[in-house]
């Protein structure tokens, strides 16, 4: 009986015994699941050995101020852990707690609260560190100049005064720009409504492949680097589990490349087929945590799905759709057509989604198990599944079929 994430908790279901499966998913180190000990040690050593920059502590010698940028709570990264040795490095360096900040890099992500903030970085810095959510309203940014592709840099004002920025972040595959971690913590992380629009607009005219950051996208988010340069990167690649697998700091492309090349080994999955029926859950929290983010699972399955064939997604939601410009589209455009319609002539951020749950939803139908009510999920072009082993009775009819069950859909990211 095959087993998925499911929020915090775990969601069964049978499979018919006149079918088989194939188990679909990224590669995991052998032996055992490396601890918070483990996990530490791999980014003190990334923190000893820095690419193609100067150590932080060098770096931060004469510096009045630090700011650090951290990823929100829809990411695996383990900020609680990444934190701690640069807080260190800082000190040692003569930057005092009370000339540091935290901002957490939300991009146009939904604000986090007190209780969500401590979470992130532990109570421990809480208590010593200024924590606080960048907000996207353009009067909250300063502008910085214009890449060649058009897009206005504007930065928040915290972090465009800062003498010392410093990123950190995991890196994954990413549909839109091709790769995780390293810029995109400034952009879109602490950027503007305005810049992150236009930047990801340009997925109108351009395509990523996935895991890969030579595209116009990704080029175009290191450009701003011209603007607002970063001074020292820590990312890491992490397992659903949130544990540390490699670590990677220094200079914001160089080291981020190296750390690319990791993560692309893991999470780029070859596949040799495609299957009638895929089962997908995202890997549960936080992946799951809205449909928003769930919808990269979704494609993933999409991906390694026969033309017309029948995707089952196991994704709680907790948050519902997590993106009220995306809901407000849903409920109230006519006609998905007409939506896409809209977004392929004016590129609306977060209405965006859209766009892509479309290129799935023409290809396939979707079954949704899900803590979202039914007619959410019925505006979304998809129908319920509250049995998972009873919809997939329901659409296996044949011992001809064949299905793929992929248990952590938001990590791997197959490649034909």
């Amino acid at each position: 009986m095959p087993t998925l994430r499911y929020g915090k908790t775990t969601v069964s279901f049978d499979v018919p015994e006149s079918h088989s499966y194939d188990l679909i998913t990224y590669k995991q180190p052998l032996g055992e699941p490396p601890d918070d000990a483990y996990s530490l040690s791999l980014i003190r050593q990334a923190l000893a050995a820095p690419i193609g920059t100067p150590s932080l502590r060098e770096l931060a010698t004469d510096k009045t101020q630090a700011v650090i940028l951290i990823s929100d709570g829809t990411r695996l990264c383990p900020s609680w852990l990444l934190l701690p040795p640069l807080l260190e490095e800082l000190n040692a360096a003569g930057i005092p707690d009370h000339a540091i900040d935290i901002v957490i890099a939300l991009g146009l992500h939904r604000k986090h609260t007190a209780a969500e903030l401590e979470q992130l970085v532990g109570t421990a810095i809480y208590q010593r560190i200024r924590v606080s959510n960048h907000s996207s309203c353009s009067e909250d940014c300063t502008y910085a100049g214009t890449t060649s592709r058009g897009t206005p840099i504007e930065i928040n004002h915290l972090v465009a005064q800062a003498p010392l920025r410093i990123v950190t972040g995991n890196i994954e595959p990413h549909a839109l720009v091709g790769i995780s971690g390293g810029i995109k913590a400034l952009v879109p992380g602490v950027a503007s409504q305005r810049c992150i629009e236009h930047n990801h607009g340009l997925s109108l005219e351009y395509k990523a492949i996935p895991g890969h950051p030579n595209n116009p996208l990704h080029q175009d988010l290191e450009e701003a680097q011209q603007f607002a340069p970063i001074d020292f990167m820590l990312n890491v690649v992490v397992n659903h589990d949130r544990q540390v697998l490699h670590a990677a700091a220094g200079h914001i492309i160089e080291a981020h490349r190296q750390g690319t090349v990791f993560a692309a080994k893991l999470f780029l999955v070859p596949v040799q087929k495609q299957y009638d029926i895929v089962v997908v859950s995202p890997g549960g929290f936080p992946k799951d945590l809205q449909f928003y983010q769930a919808l990269k699972a979704l494609r993933n399955a999409a991906a390694i799905t026969k033309p017309h064939g029948t995707i089952i997604m196991a994704a709680e939601c907790s948050e519902q759709f997590g993106n009220g410009i995306f809901q407000y589209w849903v409920e109230t455009i006519p006609e998905r057509e007409r939506a896409v319609a809209m977004l392929k002539q004016t590129f609306v951020a977060g209405a965006h989604k859209l766009l892509h749950l479309d290129e799935v939803l023409q290809n396939h139908p979707v079954y949704l198990h899900t803590s979202l009510p039914n007619a959410l999920i019925d505006l979304l072009g998809c129908t319920p599944a509250p049995d998972l082993s009873s919809t997939l009775k329901s659409i296996l009819l044949h011992p001809s079929q064949s299905l793929a069950i992929m248990p952590f859909g938001a990590l791997t990211f197959p490649v034909h």
